[in-house]
């Protein structure tokens, strides 16, 4: 089946990415949510170790649905402000190489903020139980692959929060 895209690119030169994609992934969302959208994906075009880089793709099987949110006010806006630079939509192209980006939810278990706040409700769900909180502490070391956080807000719950992405080759059965 044929994929189409288009893509944003970041233009100012010391942008905050990680706040811009968030924001560009949020506009996303809520029209994914109005019009009850399925299979409808981001890519990172610019993705490198050192940075999420600065262009976002938005990528769907129907043209028609990323005309639509290619037009989406935000986008619009910014394009209008000299901050983006919204593209056409065009054809995934036959020979383009398949790469997988991932929401990693463990990557925040590692963080201290993230931690304190999971042991507050473990041990607020143990009192509630009548049990004792005593929480074992683990020292085992963990190594990640590379990753890259994306600032982003819910709507529903108005707290801001990060998605850690990580990119991955494709297997064959994927």
């Amino acid at each position: 089946m044929q994929r189409y895209y288009f893509m944003v690119r970041f233009l100012p030169e010391k942008a905050n990415l990680a706040l811009l994609t968030g924001r560009c992934i949020s506009i996303m969302h809520g029209f994914i949510y109005k019009h009850e959208i399925k299979g409808l994906g981001v890519s990172f075009p610019a993705w490198s170790n050192a940075s999420i880089g600065n262009v976002i793709a938005f990528v769907h099987t129907d043209i028609a649905l990323l005309n639509k949110l290619r037009l989406q006010g935000y986008f619009q806006d910014m394009q209008e402000r000299g901050f983006f630079s919204v593209g056409d939509v065009e054809a995934v192209p036959d020979d383009c190489g398949e790469v997988r980006f991932k929401r990693n939810q463990g990557i925040a278990k590692m963080f201290v903020g993230e931690t304190r706040r999971r042991l507050k409700r473990l041990e607020k769900r143990a009192l509630a139980r009548g049990d004792i909180f005593n929480p074992s502490k683990s020292s085992e070391l963990r190594e990640l692959d590379n990753f890259h956080c994306i600032a982003i807000g819910s709507a529903s719950t108005e707290q801001d929060f990060l998605l850690h992405v990580q990119r991955g080759e494709l297997s064959s059965g994927s």
